[in-house]
């Protein structure tokens, strides 16, 4: 909860420090005390516009820091810790705002974005001002309401239609992707399949073209290597034909060296290693003489077998133009081919089984939606009827209040029951309003606009009466009592102490019957030169709280007469209970 607020230099406030303790805290003062911008205060520091027209005069800026008592594993203080503050000892909050209007924000001693105090706002401290009705003004948070007030019995449905209609939704997609790219993945397919056959026909096998090269290379000179190994071989071993006498082959030669030296082998171990080695070349020379000769016996004119390899080559190069820059290449785009061609030959039977998910989840998610419209519809009518009982006591007796359930319906979206087809949301099929009749025969108008400022916030007190959970742990309102006066300002002033059981609440007001229900009660004072200072914001008991009172009644603050009334009531107000009249109900989940 609040534990303190410190104001400097804003509007009227020159510097005072406003203590807050739990429950009920009613800030009171005469009129330009300065009261409301207490309320203005707290809305800088829980991330309202700046607006440096209410910075004091000659102050140059204004400042304001409050001090939060908040648990270690509040998603305040888990929000907060994110942002870089430190709240190991609570949460320190601080707002400054220039005169020029530059704003800065520190959050537990950090200076941090001024979004993060709106974050923090909202998780922390519920503002109901006659300007600032936002869970009313706002047509979304009135949905909200309606399903924090239903509780379990609105959250369980609404979280399985949450999770059906995910996952219709996912499937309508997916579907809906693979029907608009049907074209688009047959022609890829049949590209494919076509691109498949052409290389299946071709069937290149790994090397085939450094194979081919060569055999073509080959078979394209046979008459220059005929020559040269014919040559080579005549060179080597002689010919039978040969015409020159006096040429000797390599063979004759070796064999005259090694007969040159066969008779003084013995004579010189030295001689013999070259013997031998003669002998070894001897051997080599007849082996290289029988390859060359093979060689030159293989090497055949083949026109028809280079036709067929040059056609072959054609073929492979066909495709090495188109899917790669070798057949490697080439066996390797086929395989990926053969793998995408699979997924999308697999696609007619994935349509099939999106095609009978979406029918079979459609009529789940109408039936989820259709109960939890139920249980919102049942969840409606006890909240109408509650705030309606509520009012009755805050001066609108005559008000009536409605929650309306309603559906659009449509040509396309989802189907219910009972044949409606409707627009789906991820919250339901629901929009939901909370409705208001000011009297008899009205006719009902959204809560928003059918309201004054002060029968608004009438409104909100008696929605925060009636489903106050402790999710927000400090209310805040402004003059919510404007407008009423004598029991109907008992019954509001019952109403927050009421509400403050569960919550700590901040009320400014300026009747003595709704000051009369406070735990704490503050007094806004001014100087006598129109200044609000340190001292200027006190918390009053006993007969200073008596003479207050009797200042609101309209009386002197030392009229005996007005001290007896101001007695009385406080007196009242103690034997009032703190839950209200008519027998009213809390849900389950309320503390």
């Amino acid at each position: 909860m609040l534990r303190e607020i410190r104001i400097r230099g804003l509007g009227v406030i020159d510097d005072a420090t406003v203590p807050l303790g739990p429950g009920l805290n009613v800030l009171t003062g005469e009129t330009g005390a300065g009261k409301t911008m207490v309320v203005s205060a707290l809305g800088l520091l829980l991330g309202e516009r700046a607006d440096s027209g209410r910075v004091r005069a000659q102050a140059g800026s204004a400042s304001v820091e409050g001090f939060v008592d908040v648990a270690a594993d509040h998603p305040a203080a888990r929000r907060a810790a994110e942002a870089g503050g430190d709240v190991d000892e609570g949460l320190i909050l601080a707002r400054t705002v220039a005169e020029a209007g530059r704003s800065r924000a520190y959050v537990g001693g950090r200076s941090a974005p001024v979004s993060v105090l709106a974050d923090l706002g909202h998780l922390l401290v519920a503002v109901h001002g006659q300007s600032d009705q936002w869970r009313l003004q706002r047509p979304e948070q009135h949905r909200v309401v309606l399903d924090a007030f239903g509780g379990e019995a609105v959250t369980a449905p609404r979280e399985r239609y949450a999770d059906l209609l995910q996952q219709w939704q996912a499937a309508r997609r997916e579907l809906a992707d693979l029907v608009t790219e049907q074209r688009n993945r047959a022609q890829r397919l049949a590209m494919l399949t076509a691109a498949l056959e052409e290389i299946e026909k071709v069937d290149p096998q790994p090397g085939e073209d450094d194979r081919l090269r060569e055999e073509a290379e080959r078979l394209g000179h046979v008459d220059t290597l005929q020559e040269a190994a014919r040559s080579a071989l005549v060179a080597m071993s002689g010919d039978e034909d040969q015409v020159d006498p006096q040429q000797t082959s390599v063979v004759e030669l070796v064999a005259g060296a090694r007969a040159a030296l066969g008779p003084v082998t013995d004579l010189d171990p030295a001689l013999g290693q070259l013997s031998a080695r003669l002998t070894e070349l001897g051997i080599l020379v007849n082996e290289l003489s029988g390859d060359l000769a093979s060689y030159l016996a293989g090497l055949d004119s083949d026109p028809a077998r280079l036709a067929e390899i040059n056609d072959r080559r054609a073929r492979i190069t066909g495709l090495l133009r188109t899917y790669g820059d070798s057949i490697d290449e080439v066996l390797t785009w086929s395989r990926s081919a053969a793998a995408e061609s699979a997924d999308l030959a697999g696609t007619d039977d994935r349509i099939e089984q999106l095609q009978a998910r979406v029918e079979e989840l459609a009529p789940q998610v109408g039936q989820a939606a259709a109960d939890l419209t139920a249980a919102r519809t049942a969840a409606a009518q006890e909240l109408g009827r509650r705030v309606t009982d509520e009012l009755a006591h805050l001066a609108m007796g005559s008000a009536q209040v409605s929650v309306d359930v309603r559906q659009h319906e449509g040509e396309e979206g989802l189907t219910l029951p009972d044949g409606r087809v409707v627009t789906a949301h991820g919250h339901g099929v629901d929009d939901v309003e909370i409705l208001l009749a000011a009297g008899p025969g009205v006719t009902p108008r959204t809560v928003a606009k059918a309201a004054s400022g002060g029968e608004l916030s009438r409104v909100m007190l008696a929605l925060e009466v009636v489903t106050a959970s402790g999710d927000v742990p400090t209310f805040v309102f402004d003059e919510v009592d404007a407008g009423v006066g004598g029991a109907a300002a008992l019954d509001v002033g019952a109403r927050l102490h009421a509400l403050a059981q569960h919550a700590q609440v901040v009320v400014v007001t300026h009747l003595a019957q709704v000051a009369a229900y406070a735990d704490q009660h503050l007094v806004v004072r001014k100087q006598d030169d129109g200044q609000v200072t340190a001292s200027g914001v006190v918390v009053v008991d006993g007969s200073d709280r008596e003479a207050e009172l009797a200042r609101m009644l309209g009386g002197q603050s030392d009229s005996k007469t007005a001290r007896q009334h101001a007695r009385e009531l406080v007196a009242a107000t103690a034997q009032q209970p703190a839950t209200p009249r008519k027998g009213r109900r809390r849900r389950a989940s309320a503390s």
